[in-house]
């Protein structure tokens, strides 16, 4: 999650950027030395964990958009943008020091895997192996464990000097969080001067196993959490959702939205049938209306405080919509505002929640001598 100006590192944390890790309580970042590293990125140190040095990778377009990412997680730490009166502020849930991620972070930007989303019982059978991964949310398994991909530093590939990115590469190591195979991800993140944020993932692997990559961005379009996101307007390119049970556990059914509360197939305010949905709001899979893996538009939001509009176009089959339900005050935001319940909303790109125990819906079955290749990209303008 992010924040403005106080919501998350915004602009003069976004110019904090290098690279290292080290302890879980050493962020010190009193230093601020920043490094030019590419025409348009700017690296400055962010602290260290696990013996490793953690940088922040601030890159800046034309239209003096900023998007700062972190190695630790490969993760979105701000996004900092104008309204409709010129003014910019942050508009992605995040701090602008290691310790508020290494503390209580729940997955605020962070690259998501092996497993984005629920896995049922922590446990799946692939090629006639049964595969035990960590019970993590409840007697379920959750974004890829204790220690999945948001936790841990990535490397960081030469960069381009013309343009505004960054690649970041990761080797998950076979039997980690207990999935089978060592995985080679790269993630790459560019910020074009149309104010897309483009998200390009790619992985190989020595083992059958599965993968289901995703980011876990926060976003309030109004760039406070003073503000809720129950007044931003929601369209989602979806006929269809994925019911769940309580452990938010898909049950297998493909429902159409019609007639329900996931019926966002025209815009709709978030908070218009949210009371009609148990477990505090939104937290469900949509299946999305696509018929290829061609990159299109999921989902749109737009603010009319702010006048912002945010897009996300995908070549994943499913939207995982999520409310911030689980928000609850106790953390809070660079300047001590408290972040609560429904001052978020998370659009996450995926395969379905559960779908190594769920033949029907697409494979999330990686072999050796395939290439993983996906993308998403999020796109922010201002309304007319």
């Amino acid at each position: 999650m992010k924040k403005t100006i106080s919501y998350f590192s915004i602009s003069l944390v976004a110019l904090v950027l290098l690279t290292s890790c080290g302890n879980n309580k050493n962020n010190s970042t009193s230093t601020m030395d920043t490094t030019k590293i590419a025409a348009s990125v700017v690296q400055s140190d962010f602290g260290e964990t696990d013996g490793k040095k953690v940088s922040l990778y601030t890159l800046t377009n034309d239209q003096g958009t900023q998007v700062t990412i972190t190695n630790y997680g490969a993760t979105i730490t701000t996004w900092t943008t104008a309204d409709k009166s010129g003014a910019k502020s942050n508009i992605v849930l995040g701090f602008n020091k290691l310790d508020g991620y290494l503390a209580s972070s729940p997955y605020f930007g962070a690259t998501i895997g092996r497993y984005g989303n629920r896995i049922g019982k922590a446990t799946f059978k692939l090629d006639g192996t049964t595969y035990n991964l960590k019970a993590n949310n409840g007697k379920n398994h959750l974004h890829g464990g204790d220690k999945g991909f948001d936790k841990v530093v990535w490397d960081v590939a030469p960069l381009v000097d013309s343009i505004s990115s960054i690649t970041l590469n990761y080797l998950s190591k076979d039997g980690e969080e207990g999935y089978p195979g060592n995985l080679k991800v790269g993630v790459t993140f560019t910020l074009t001067n149309d104010n897309e944020l483009s998200i390009n993932y790619t992985a190989e692997t020595d083992k059958p196993t599965v993968l289901n990559l995703t980011n876990h961005s926060y976003f309030n379009l109004t760039g406070s959490v003073s503000n809720t996101i129950l007044n931003h307007e929601m369209m989602i390119d979806a006929d269809k959702y994925t019911p769940v049970d309580d452990g938010l556990i898909p049950t297998g059914e493909l429902k159409a939205v019609a007639g329900t509360p996931f019926d966002f197939t025209k815009s709709t305010k978030i908070g218009a049938r949210i009371d009609s949905v148990e477990g505090g709001g939104y937290d469900h899979n949509f299946v999305l209306n696509k018929t290829d893996k061609s990159l299109t538009l999921a989902a749109a939001v737009t603010d009319s405080v702010s006048g912002r509009k945010l897009e996300v176009y995908t070549k994943e089959p499913g939207l995982q919509f999520y409310t911030g339900n689980f928000l609850d005050g106790k953390i809070k935001t660079d300047d001590g505002k408290s972040i609560n319940q429904h001052t978020a909303f998370c659009l996450e790109t995926q395969h379905f929640p559960d779908s190594p125990n769920k033949p029907a819906f697409p494979s999330v079955v990686l072999r050796p001598g395939e290439k993983y290749e996906t993308a998403t990209t999020y796109k922010v303008s201002l309304l007319p």
